[in-house]
């Protein structure tokens, strides 16, 4: 690890001030810590904003769930709030990693990373999340660009996410037996306007799947997807799965995910 210069931020304002082109935000630092550690990423300066008030909590509207930026894992799947309002975010929340990234790792840290295999981002594109920055609102579906890229701007912090609830939801994973993270993961949400689907683990960056989408607007069932043929010429092919794998997954998935929606 090189070196750098560290500072605790107690504010959001105080936070962005010490922002520059070689600085970064640390909250549970699950990927940019073993990174910085392995030299595939360093910085000049790292601002700690875990212990920022205005970045944590958990606030339910009658519209929506408003989720601070340096909540943790182990906090969301706990709310009773949460499991009251979106139960499927709150189990999203209790399966992610193990027990250790579950207490350390945070939503804001989550999403800004974007890894293509993260649980959160396939909640924030199937909930209608927006996410609420120091500069501005965005929409989840502007949100995410690709793998590991987000549009954040330099030196703009994730403040909190908020989610739409819907009449029912639920997220299936298909988890990778060692990290923990998704081989393939399919978050079902059910609104009044129509269903919306979001994969994520099976491209670079997570996706809505609209093909499932309108199936299931036509009859919300699982048999409504036995005739469903998923392109699988997109989709990621490594040692852990195949691409026509994983077309197999997104739709077993979202069978189950409908299936458990509550």
């Amino acid at each position: 690890m090189k070196a750098f210069n560290y500072h605790s931020a107690k504010s959001v304002k105080e936070a962005t001030k010490l922002a520059s082109s070689g600085s970064a935000y640390l909250s549970g630092g699950m990927t940019m810590i073993p990174s910085m550690k392995m030299r595939l990423a360093s910085y000049k300066d790292v601002i700690d904003v875990k212990h920022i008030k205005e970045l944590q909590g958990i606030k339910v509207t009658s519209k929506g769930v408003i989720i601070g930026a340096a909540t943790k894992h182990s906090d969301v799947a706990n709310s009773k709030e949460v499991q009251k309002s979106i139960p499927s975010v709150s189990s999203l929340a209790g399966r992610i990693g193990d027990a250790q990234v579950r207490n350390r790792g945070t939503i804001g840290g989550s999403i800004a990373n974007n890894d293509p295999t993260a649980c959160y981002p396939a909640a924030c594109l199937a909930l209608n999340a927006i996410i609420h920055t120091s500069d501005r609102k965005i929409e989840a579906g502007k949100f995410f660009k690709g793998m590991f890229e987000t549009a954040l701007k330099k030196g703009e912090l994730i403040i909190s996410v908020e989610f739409s609830i819907p009449e029912k939801s639920y997220y299936f994973k298909f988890p990778n037996p060692a990290s923990r993270y998704a081989m393939v993961g399919v978050f079902v949400a059910k609104f009044k306007s129509g269903v919306q689907v979001a994969v994520t683990g099976a491209q670079s960056s997570v996706y809505r799947e609209t093909a499932i989408e309108k199936a299931l607007d036509k009859n919300f069932s699982a048999s409504a997807l036995d005739g469903i043929s998923i392109d699988s010429s997109e989709l990621n092919s490594d040692i852990h799965a195949s691409a026509e794998y994983r077309a197999s997954l997104i739709l077993s998935s979202a069978k189950q995910a409908v299936v458990h929606c509550k």
